[in-house]
């Protein structure tokens, strides 16, 4: 059998001298290895927050430029619209003194005896060729009575020669129009039924419709707003 020694103070004190410097350096190795982890992980950590941060700075930075850009364009919007509408105003203001002018010469006209018989020929002439009865009844200012009474027999005469049959033309003296009115005549057939509103307010009134269009155009020139002309 072996024989068994037992160790001395030194090599009891060699032994446990070696396992403490054996546990310290594994101690020492280990901690240096959370100490490595845990900086990866702080660096990770880091970079995450970094980056969200980042993200969040982005979205944020996005989010006010919208903003902004939204801002400019309700902006422009309202200044486009603004100026638009002001321009249309001027614009409906000059024809609507185009419009006011020539009521002023037409009432003008009016005055001119001679002239305004020549026209309430052509007006009440028209009615009849309008209507085609045989029998109608006219609408007139009462201060327009006498002229129209000297104009009868002509515009009957000239109307039955090319109509081919008689026509019966009477004065609605129970139904003057207003003494406002500018001139002219409602033409109205048998029955009553059917009137040909040829009023000198009417016909400016018909004027302005189918030639304020043109004279806007050559006043403005073309809308770019607008796809079709009149």
């Amino acid at each position: 059998m072996p024989s068994s020694h037992a160790l001395s103070d030194d090599q009891v004190s060699h032994e446990l001298f070696k396992m403490e410097a054996f546990i310290k350096k594994e101690a020492e190795e280990k901690a240096k290895e959370i100490r490595l982890k845990a900086d990866e992980e702080y660096e990770i950590e880091k970079s995450n927050i970094v980056r969200s941060e980042i993200s969040s700075i982005d979205k944020l930075f996005e989010q006010k430029l919208k903003k902004s850009e939204l801002a400019q364009q309700i902006t422009k919007s309202t200044i486009v619209n603004k100026t638009r509408l002001k321009i249309l105003a001027e614009r409906e203001s000059i024809l609507n003194e185009i419009y006011a002018s020539t009521e002023t010469q037409l009432k003008a006209s009016v005055k001119d005896a001679k002239a305004y018989k020549e026209v309430m020929i052509k007006l009440v002439e028209e009615g009849l060729y309008t209507l085609l009865e045989p029998k109608v009844s006219l609408k007139i200012r009462k201060g327009d009575t006498e002229l129209v009474k000297e104009i009868l027999p002509t515009v009957t005469e000239v109307f039955e020669k090319t109509a081919k049959f008689p026509v019966e033309i009477l004065i609605k003296e129970d139904e003057y129009l207003d003494d406002a009115l500018i001139g002219g005549v409602i033409i109205v057939n048998g029955t009553g039924k059917i009137e040909v509103n040829n009023t000198l307010e009417e016909r400016l009134h018909l004027l302005s419709e189918t030639a304020l269009p043109s004279i806007r155009l050559e006043l403005f020139g073309p809308s770019h707003t607008r796809k079709f002309f009149e």
